[in-house]
């Protein structure tokens, strides 16, 4: 009778066990990091990078859309080469402790800037356009940043 009270037991510990989906485990999901975006995200130094994308309707000239972070105590000088083998650059200020926003509107607690508009990135829309982010005291970090077209409504008035 006891062997039977206790295979029963056992039993229902194993259901109950089973049916439960322990996160011990399986996988999860939110434990992850991911881009929520359209754009990718890029840590160089004490600059974090995030949304980073490039809107482009003939895929000559592009508008960069990104916002930085700044989470250092000194001003940065960001250099941002584009194309094979980093051919054109464009040199970003952002200071200390702020955060910057490019290619949307003024944002609340944001410094307010004009667009960068990249020229000759020979990219179309749906391809990937190699870009190389550093500045002097940080590694430099290479990235294939998506190049979109203006068809949807939050891109169509930051096509260059």
């Amino acid at each position: 009778m006891k062997a039977r009270l206790a295979a029963s037991a056992a039993l229902a510990i194993g259901i109950a066990l089973g049916a439960s989906g322990c996160s011990m485990v399986t996988y999860q999901a939110t434990t992850e990091h991911y881009d929520a975006s359209d754009g990718v995200s890029v840590d160089v130094g004490q600059l974090d990078l995030r949304n980073v994308l490039v809107v482009s309707d003939d895929g000559v000239d592009g508008t960069l859309v990104m916002t930085v972070v700044n989470t250092g105590t000194e001003d940065v000088s960001l250099d941002v080469q584009f194309g094979e083998g980093g051919g054109e650059s464009q040199t970003i200020e952002v200071e200390a402790g702020s955060q910057v926003v490019f290619g949307v509107d003024a944002v609340e607690g944001t410094d307010e800037v004009e667009p960068i508009v990249l020229e000759g990135i020979d990219t179309l829309p749906g391809e990937f356009l190699p870009m190389f982010f550093e500045y002097s005291g940080a590694e430099g970090v290479e990235k294939l940043i998506p190049v979109l077209d203006g068809r949807l409504p939050e891109y169509e008035n930051l096509v260059p």
